[in-house]
């Protein structure tokens, strides 16, 4: 099993015709990904590489593909109504690529997807991936940009707000004879579709995960919540790794989120709740998977 997505999903790619998207929807469809349909406003009725038909609307993709997924790779000014479009499409996980968008934006997309069935994921994120068996794991579900050839089938959920940190747990676990059960990547952004939390509860509930790795940084308390929930209700080996522990007070550092606004904002702070919910903490990024199997007694 997995989280939020298997090889089955079928997925959209909104702006599968720009020069990223459509790098990305080719490494997603090489990875054994079922990408069913592109969206292209006017661009309806051609095929994306002879291949993958292309929509107008996400409404007429869904109803001709029965797509569940979609990942958007739309210009920040647009990404917003790309987002609402896939909602009202009745698309259930939507992955928000696009970094930049107005936070203005953002909070009316967090106060429609309230009264909807849809889960977002992102945004500005590198988007989920649930690896396949065998050479490349191919027959996994990669959505986003995460690089498809460092994941490894197995057991090991991991749930983070960078994408480069995300990549380095993926590469160390695997190196390590370690694989992963689904990886997800929720994003930097000060307000976000999903939370540690969210994940953390579908991975305690995953039969097949059996160990996480939990990346969080500076900025709001999301990592905290987390954990102190997971001190009451996870029943897995939990490693966390907190980014920015030098990082001056009230200056953003690189994530839009990224800025220490309050005591417990910080990396020490972080990092010292985390470990007294049980919590292992890793104090470099090199030492996140080592840290977990150490706490995993693997």
């Amino acid at each position: 099993m997995s989280i939020l997505i298997d090889k089955y999903t079928k997925v959209l790619v909104q702006g599968i015709t720009g020069s990223f998207g459509a790098r990305h929807a080719r490494l997603s469809l090489d990875y054994g990904t079922k990408i069913v349909g592109g969206i292209t406003p006017g661009k309806g009725g051609q095929k994306f590489d002879d291949t993958v038909p292309i929509f107008d609307t996400v409404s007429a993709a869904v109803k001709e593909t029965g797509a569940t997924a979609s990942a958007i790779f739309v210009p920040p000014a647009f990404a917003a109504d790309a987002i609402l479009e896939a909602a009202d499409a009745g698309v259930g996980i939507i992955v928000c690529i696009t970094e930049g968008i107005p936070v203005m934006d953002m909070m009316r997309v967090k106060a429609m997807l309230s009264k909807s069935k849809s889960r977002l994921i992102g945004p500005n994120c590198p988007g989920l991936v649930t690896p396949g068996y065998g050479e490349n794991s191919h027959g996994g579900c990669r959505i986003g940009i995460s690089p498809g050839y460092i994941h490894k089938r197995g057991n090991v959920g991991v749930v983070s707000r960078s994408g480069t940190l995300t990549y380095e747990a993926v590469w160390q676990l695997t190196r390590l004879g370690y694989g992963q059960s689904t990886c997800v990547g929720i994003g930097g952004d000060p307000i976000n579709g999903t939370s540690h939390l969210d994940v953390l509860k579908m991975f305690n509930e995953d039969p097949e995960t059996e160990a996480i790795i939990l990346i969080g940084e500076i900025g709001g308390n999301a990592e905290v919540e987390a954990a102190r929930w997971a001190k009451e209700n996870c029943t897995k080996p939990i490693a966390g790794f907190i980014a920015g522990a030098t990082a001056p007070a009230g200056r953003r550092m690189g994530h839009a989120g990224a800025i220490v606004g309050g005591e417990e904002d910080t990396a020490q702070a972080k990092k010292r709740i985390l470990a007294e919910c049980g919590i292992a903490i890793a104090e470099t990024p090199s030492s996140m998977a080592q840290t977990l199997i150490e706490r995993w007694g693997k």
